[in-house]
């Protein structure tokens, strides 16, 4: 039915108490097939047929703060999200692109 996602989120947890809180979230979420609970790194990672959006939301019930881990495989959302900010980027190209006309007119000045 589904295609089976992975989900990474970076959930503050400071000792086994909070991964224990985080596990029994997880462990009672429709859909999870597995999870990884990475103390040290602060690292949860969940696989099954879920929405990255449920999986973000069921952690948070944890009362751990929770973010989308950078630069992994999460959610098509997350994809989206650095192809919505190229489009700022390439915006915030084009204002340097006349920002350096201004110092070669004020060398120019300075050799004038």
């Amino acid at each position: 039915m589904a295609a089976v996602e992975t989900v990474v989120l970076k959930v503050a947890m400071s000792c086994e108490g909070c991964a224990g809180a985080v596990r029994r979230v997880l462990s009672k979420m429709e859909g999870v097939e597995t999870f990884d609970i990475d103390l040290k790194e602060q690292k949860v990672t969940v696989k099954g047929n879920v929405k990255p959006e449920d999986v973000f939301q069921t952690v948070s019930k944890s009362g751990k703060r929770t973010s989308y881990w950078e630069g992994e495989a999460t959610a098509p959302d997350a994809a989206a999200a650095p192809e919505a900010e190229a489009a700022p980027s390439t915006a915030a190209e084009a204002p340097p692109a006349a920002a350096p006309a201004a110092p070669e007119i004020t060398p120019a000045k300075a050799d004038a």
